[in-house]
């Protein structure tokens, strides 16, 4: 599986769970009728001042996000469906709730152990 991660930012201003709502309520949605949903599409907040992560340095993000595409092409696949028709919508829509110049991403390698 070819997997990405997202490393997302609300929009300065922005309440954290008014973000969360928005995201999941309107863009996802969004996303999905623009184009086939990914095999995976999670979202990961970050919930600050949990005394497990307080140490450590700075977390520069609100939002994990985690994509996952049967292989690099179907992946390549959907971001050209995403930068077609709609695209004006879609980058519309992330300035109503991202500070889209922080955003990152990654492909990652998934290594499970169970035990």
């Amino acid at each position: 599986m070819f997997k990405v991660f997202g490393f997302l930012t609300k929009r300065e201003g922005i309440e954290m769970q008014d973000f969360i709502d928005y995201y999941e309520h309107k863009h996802v949605p969004l996303i999905c009728s623009l184009a086939p949903t990914p095999i995976v599409y999670k979202r990961r907040y970050l919930v600050r001042g949990e005394e497990l992560t307080k140490e450590g340095g700075a977390v520069d993000f609100d939002v994990m996000t985690e994509l996952g595409f049967p292989d690099r092409a179907a992946f390549l696949a959907w971001m050209a469906q995403l930068s077609g028709p709609g695209v004006g919508e879609q980058a519309a829509d992330e300035a109503k709730f991202l500070a889209r110049s922080r955003t990152r991403a990654y492909v990652v390698e998934e290594h499970v152990t169970s035990g």
